[in-house]
């Protein structure tokens, strides 16, 4: 079993508004990922199926479209990476590319803490612990978002 590793504190801060006037943005990329990430699982799967196929046969029927779905694989997480290169470059981690789950670095309290975004969502309504994951989110009630900041 891993130790218990401290979470490092990010580098890049966003206030709330910063944030808030990114999501046109990064709702764009975050949808791609959201989509790229699924053709990936897709192409997996159908890769999965035919190496199974190719176990259960004596001949080598699969070998082709195994070699064709290896390389249509290797090109599309690429594009995925490309897009997650993207978000990270912005300073916004992605946490869920099933579902498009954001992190925003910020500050709180003199904390370091993350505004949560799931795509779908208007704005930014959420706010967690730098180690609390979604599971931790919590509202950012109107008295409270003046406490987050940059």
């Amino acid at each position: 079993m891993a130790p218990n590793l401290p979470v490092e504190p990010p580098c890049k801060f966003f206030t709330l508004e910063e944030a808030n006037k990114m999501l046109p943005l990064v709702r764009v990329i975050v949808g791609d990922i959201v989509r790229q990430n699924q053709l990936v699982i897709e192409i997996k799967q159908r890769l999965g199926s035919l190496l199974l196929d190719r176990r259960r046969s004596a001949s080598d029927i699969y070998t082709e479209e195994l070699a064709h779905s290896q390389s249509e694989l290797q090109v599309e997480e690429s594009k995925l990476n490309e897009f997650v290169d993207e978000l990270t470059k912005l300073g916004v981690e992605l946490k869920g590319p099933q579902d498009g789950l954001c992190d925003f670095p910020t500050m709180r309290e003199g904390r370091a803490v993350y505004l949560c975004w799931r795509l779908g969502e208007p704005e930014i309504q959420h706010w967690h612990e730098l180690d609390a994951g979604a599971a931790g989110r919590q509202p950012i009630s109107i008295s409270s978002s003046s406490k987050v900041s940059s």
